[in-house]
């Protein structure tokens, strides 16, 4: 671990912090995204989700019990057979169809966000299509810690406020993160180096937690997503390039 790894890695992580705390939304999977640009993606996935779970245990505290509980059950149902799937999906894949899903996952994050959200926000969508979402949410989250965005769709039609919105995720996303680590330790995910990092980088996954729970009632949060996009862009493009390249 040179100085240069440790900087992307740290900085990485601190950025999930912040979303994980609360500000910015379900933009967490960004780490992914910038460590596979420098790892294989299975290391970058593996190296991410125990620094993801102690997120979770670290935000969900601030924000118990403001969660839609019928909204959460019905993306955690989902969510479920959704890990299974990503689980088959990934043992038989290889390292470049997953940089290509990763980056088309980037880049079609940053064009959903900036497509406008008037049509989804004023309808109240079904608990069928809930499951669905949950189930694209477990499978995303699984191969790029990327289930924010179909879980978003379903929460935004269910009219809550921004403070149980975002509990409501952290809530669904601790019960998959915790599903996912058993099948990622069978994959071989999960190394002795990779935890020894995971060790290291603790500090910096709560400092960032830290600081979006403080962000989240303080703090606009527009330049945040602006580097977000910018950064997922980015990163997106670069990882469907080398994949196809």
């Amino acid at each position: 671990m040179d100085f240069q790894f440790f900087v992307i890695l740290s900085l990485a992580v601190i950025f999930a912090g912040i979303s994980k705390g609360g500000f910015g939304g379900g933009v967490a999977f960004v780490s992914s995204a910038i460590l596979a640009l420098i790892l294989p993606p299975t290391m970058a996935v593996g190296i991410m989700l125990p620094l993801l779970m102690v997120m979770d245990v670290a935000s969900v505290g601030p924000f118990w019990n403001r969660w839609d509980p019928r909204a959460a059950w019905v993306l955690i149902l989902g969510g479920i057979p959704g890990v299974v799937a990503g689980a088959v999906f990934i043992s038989y894949t290889n390292d470049d169809v997953l940089r290509f899903l990763i980056g088309a996952i980037s880049v079609g994050f940053v064009i959903w966000s900036l497509a406008p959200k008037r049509a989804v926000s004023q309808q109240r969508f079904s608990s069928t299509v809930g499951y669905g979402a949950g189930f694209t949410s477990g499978f995303t989250s699984f191969v790029s810690h990327a289930g924010g965005p179909p879980a978003a769709m379903y929460l935004l039609g269910q009219k809550l406020d921004k403070t149980t919105y975002h509990a409501t995720a952290v809530l669904v996303f601790w019960v998959i993160n915790a599903l996912k680590a058993v099948p990622y330790g069978f994959l071989g995910f999960f190394t002795w180096e990779t935890l020894t990092l995971d060790l290291y980088m603790t500090p910096f996954a709560l400092f960032g937690v830290y600081l979006g729970v403080r962000a989240h009632h303080m703090v606009s949060e527009r330049v945040f997503f602006g580097l977000t996009y910018t950064l997922l862009a980015f990163t997106g493009t670069k990882l469907i390039w080398d994949a196809l390249a």
